[in-house]
């Protein structure tokens, strides 16, 4: 019989963002999003930027969170994300990430030849993730 839920924990270099029982997790995996459920199979993989989601066991409330870079370890019973960066949708100062997306858009279309357009074009992705993340939590 499969187990009805698995820990996760979600941690970044400077705080410790979520520790808990949840009963599913989709994490932005550089390959695409995973869908992890209880006794999922082992594995590893880097994470890129995007969102992670979990319901949360006790509550059944889902949970959004924003993501960029980091690793995730993924065993039957507990599952670890180590993140570079990552913020609950709901702690998002959405005036910031669309500043932040204005300056991204405005170095890309200035076409300057010594702007470093992998840089910004990755500005440019965390921005819009945020932006959408902070919509999402209605806010």
């Amino acid at each position: 019989m499969l187990p009805e839920k698995f820990f996760l924990e979600i941690v970044t270099p400077s705080q410790l963002l979520y520790s808990g029982n949840v009963t599913e997790a989709t994490v932005p995996g550089l390959a695409g999003y995973m869908g992890i459920l209880p006794g999922h199979a082992p594995l590893i993989s880097e994470l890129t930027i995007g969102e992670i989601s979990f319901v949360e066991q006790a509550s059944r409330r889902k949970h959004h969170m924003f993501c960029a870079w980091g690793f995730c370890e993924v065993l039957p019973e507990q599952v670890s994300v180590l993140a570079q960066i990552a913020e609950r949708a709901e702690d998002i100062d959405l005036s910031r990430a669309e500043s932040a997306k204005a300056r991204a858009e405005q170095r890309l279309n200035a076409k300057d030849p010594d702007t470093d357009f992998k840089r910004v074009q990755l500005a440019l992705a965390r921005a819009l993730h945020r932006i959408q993340l902070a919509k999402k939590s209605n806010r």
